[in-house]
């Protein structure tokens, strides 16, 4: 029987899984790995980290299966946006990658607006907004910061594409991550000239352009006796950790959406028309799946918010069973407690880094319970904020399926159900990014004839969370209130970040 071998290239784990030709989930595996801050608002890793969890991951999952490398019919990569790898002219990484969740860029954002002519000009030639973990405002900062270590750049690549050229020798970006550089014209698939003249970015430093089941090299013979593999498997070009998330969910064609409640919320919808939205609020990237995008929005802290609240808030007191058991004997609305969970700053639908985290409405009548509840609706009201957003653009949505940690409570699932005011669908696999990078490698292989055949094949819904119309009643309100919030106290949240 042949395999495919699925990798996601994340910021704090590179995981990996094993799916048999018949799309069927063989095994899984991951590796963590250390983020460094160096300073306030900055995240950088060394990209040889990324490598060496690689490196692990595959060895790993080989040995587990004792399986022959002959058949192992393909290998894709899911990995992380935006996140900026700069190398020399022998392609050796210059300094340690910049990452998505790095804020350092502001300045440098306002500078794109300036030089491009303001927001409708930038939307019109690459779809979305400039914001700080997008990759364009890391090359300018870099020039301006960093101009030595600019000058010695000959080539920019993203962590997949960075992992993909490890393993083949060959550099290349393909369209769904290339589509987060802000420097890709993201309908006609071609890196924007005009927006790299205007940003006086050296175009020779873009790497050659080429879709997500395009093959984008084959195991060199020295990587293949490193990692047990044979020498010429084929490596599949691979997608954004975001456009594989839709594959490995089945968002392949208009009509669905997915949730993900992971470190951060997600949002996101098929589109067949690269439309973007007037004001910039949610993204449009190109799909892994040819010739189609996706709308997008990102909430930075939500999973995140519930661990930041058990951990800081209340260390090891409570498990995540108890915390579920706990919120669920607590009214929808908890009693007036409404969290804003922006705290780490947001990007949908307020693109606002300065935003921060408030409990609106506390009183001494609540307690922890309250604070576990509120922390959730919380998260799945600014899942609402995007999702609203989404069906703003006319995209009719049949069907919503909701996949992370998140997505495992009883209870959120209930919650975001009523506040969303959606059926919910969960489905059998979790493993989302790296699953759907297993599938494009099946694809790209001919393995399976095509997206529809493997998302078929490998995914089903095993589950259907329907709202409560009574709870639906009072999340009405509570939302209202909630948008309510943020305009009110945004120049207060200015005046914090001056202090």
């Amino acid at each position: 029987m042949n395999y495919l071998l699925g990798l996601d290239i994340g910021t704090s784990s590179v995981k990996g899984v094993l799916v048999n030709e018949k799309a069927e989930l063989v095994l899984t595996g991951s590796s963590e790995q250390d983020l460094s801050n160096p300073r306030p608002g900055w995240a950088e890793q060394d990209p040889e980290i990324w490598w060496e969890s690689t490196v692990e991951v595959i060895k790993n999952i080989l040995n587990q299966m004792e399986i022959s490398s002959e058949n192992i019919a393909g290998i894709s990569l899911s990995g992380q946006m935006h996140s900026a790898v700069f190398l020399d002219r022998d392609m050796k990484v210059i300094r340690p990658a910049i990452l998505w969740s790095d804020t350092r860029t502001s300045s440098q954002c306002q500078e794109i607006y300036e030089r491009v002519g303001g927001l409708e000009n930038l939307l019109e030639n690459v779809g979305n907004p400039a914001l700080e973990g997008f990759t364009a405002p890391k090359i300018l900062w870099l020039k301006q910061n960093e101009p030595e270590n600019y000058r010695r750049t000959d080539c920019l690549l993203l962590p997949k594409d960075y992992l993909r050229f490890r393993l083949t020798g060959e550099a290349a970006m393909e369209y769904s991550d290339a589509a987060g550089t802000l420097l890709l014209d993201i309908e006609s698939k071609e890196w924007s000239h005009q927006i790299l003249e205007k940003l006086e970015i050296t175009p020779e430093i873009m790497p050659p352009l080429m879709s997500s089941i395009d093959v984008g090299g084959e195991i060199r013979p020295e990587v293949a006796d490193k990692l047990g593999l044979a020498e010429g498997t084929p490596v599949i070009a691979g997608g954004a950790d975001n456009a594989c998330g839709a594959v490995g969910s089945g968002i392949i064609k208009t009509g669905r959406s997915m949730v993900s409640i992971g470190s951060s919320g997600v949002v996101l919808a098929h589109t067949d028309e690269p439309e973007p939205d007037e004001e910039g609020r949610i993204h449009l990237f190109n799909h892994a799946r040819p010739n189609s995008w996706y709308m997008m929005g990102v909430m930075l802290s939500a999973g995140m918010s519930m661990s930041w609240i058990k951990e800081s808030m209340y260390d090891e007191e409570y498990n995540y069973d108890e915390i579920n058991r706990m919120a669920s004997e607590v009214e929808p609305g908890s009693e007036g407690l409404i969290f804003l969970p922006y705290l780490y700053g947001e990007r949908t639908p307020h693109a606002d880094a300065d935003a921060r985290g408030v409990f609106f409405g506390l009183s001494a009548r609540h307690d922890q319970s309250h604070f576990f509840r509120s922390v959730m609706e919380g998260v799945c009201f600014g899942i609402r904020d995007s999702l609203e957003l989404i069906k703003a653009r006319d995209i009719e949505l049949e069907e919503v399926r909701v996949i992370g940690g998140g997505a495992r409570s009883k209870v959120w699932q209930q919650i975001l159900a009523d506040v969303l005011n959606e059926e919910i669908s969960l489905i059998n696999v979790e493993e989302g990014p790296a699953f759907g990078a297993a599938l494009i490698a099946g694809v790209g292989t001919e393995v399976f004839a095509d997206f529809e055949e493997a998302c078929s094949k490998a995914l089903s819904v095993v589950d259907r969370v329907k709202p409560d119309p009574e709870a639906v009643k009072k999340y009405e309100k509570y939302y209202s209130l909630y948008k309510s919030l943020y305009p009110s106290l945004k120049d207060r949240f200015a005046d914090l970040s001056e202090i």
